[in-house]
């Protein structure tokens, strides 16, 4: 790097890439490059930020020496090509999620950046959100007790894609935020789901996550529903999270209530119930982006390990390409 400044290069500027850019200029980075084959979308670029070069060839972002990293916001099936692209001219790499559409090149990515010294890390945003970030703390705190379940659902209508299935596209969001928050290795999966379309990718699935622990995850994804439904609930041994992220406010509510199992002197089992009080802890409102951004800044510019590093960006990629051969072999259970 030139300058304490970090000069970006956004690589698509379609959905995502605009607030990619938006939340790097709030970070104190400077986005230096939209690059995108539309004219229409370089030339809002253009009107948004006068003073950032547009273009439609890559090559000009990257044979630039004061590019000191891309951002990308492409289609899944365009990651690995554009990482390995920017990697081998020397630039750190933000990927959308998920980071690869297989194990087998989300490791090579991850090899190619350790050996040029670069940082590579994959946009899962939900982990820089305040309500993950007060329940990661409340999970590690122990808040909730030994953790029982996850059962999450992401559900909406549309937006259909044409590259990857509904599990590629709304589950790396749940999946993340899993290994975030359990900090434990799952061992197993199985998925289920159906396409009701004529291209044979699957627009509803639903996803079984085994752990060694007695813990287990349920993950329900669709682009089929009429309403749009995101919320998780994370049980433990003494309280219960639900997380709702629709709700504008109150995202986060913990349950002070649950159950106690016990044998009375017959020998028969016994279970009492406790329904206790409702607490709605303060979150951080800064806009997840933001941090994200941020966090990508910091893994550059002070060797910070970023919440959504490669290892994590992996462990997803790895689970999402088990959950593909269940849900092509009948809900078969894939080990991991």
């Amino acid at each position: 790097m030139k300058s304490d400044i970090l000069n970006i290069a956004v690589i698509g500027y379609g959905y995502w890439g605009p607030n990619l850019a938006r939340n790097f200029f709030a970070a104190g980075a400077n986005v230096a490059y939209v690059v995108d084959k539309d004219e229409k979308r370089l030339a809002s670029a253009k009107r948004a930020y006068p003073m950032v070069e547009v273009t439609s060839d890559i090559d000009n972002a990257l044979r630039d020496t004061n590019v000191d990293a891309v951002a990308i916001a492409l289609p899944v099936s365009f990651h690995y090509q554009i990482a390995r692209m920017a990697l081998l001219a020397d630039k750190h790499v933000l990927v959308e999620k998920p980071m690869t559409e297989s194990r087998q090149s989300a490791e090579e990515l991850i090899e190619l950046a350790l050996r040029k010294n670069k940082v590579i890390m994959c946009d899962h945003t939900f982990l820089y959100t305040g309500a993950v970030k007060k329940i990661h703390t409340l999970i590690s705190e122990n808040a909730l007790g030994q953790l029982q379940y996850f059962d999450s659902i992401r559900i909406n209508l549309g937006l259909f894609q044409n590259d990857v299935n509904v599990i590629w596209d709304l589950a790396p969001h749940d999946i993340s935020i899993l290994y975030y928050i359990s900090g434990e290795q799952p061992v197993s999966v199985s998925a289920a789901g159906l396409s009701h379309t004529k291209n044979s990718i699957e627009n509803i699935a639903y996803l079984s996550i085994f752990y060694q622990s007695n813990f287990i995850a349920h993950i329900n994804v669709s682009w089929v529903s009429p309403v749009k439904i995101r919320r998780t609930m994370i049980g433990g041994k003494s309280k219960t999270i639900i997380y709702d992220d629709v709700e504008p406010t109150e995202k986060v509510k913990i349950y002070d209530s649950g159950y106690t199992v016990s044998n009375d002197e017959k020998n028969m089992f016994m279970v009492d119930y406790r329904v206790g009080d409702i607490y709605i802890p303060k979150l951080d409102t800064t806009e997840a982006l933001k941090n994200m951004a941020q966090s990508f800044c910091d893994a550059v510019t002070k060797s910070i390990k970023p919440e959504s590093d490669y290892s994590l960006a992996l462990k997803v990629v790895t689970l999402l390409e088990s959950a593909e051969k269940s849900l092509k072999n009948n809900g078969k259970e894939y080990k991991l």
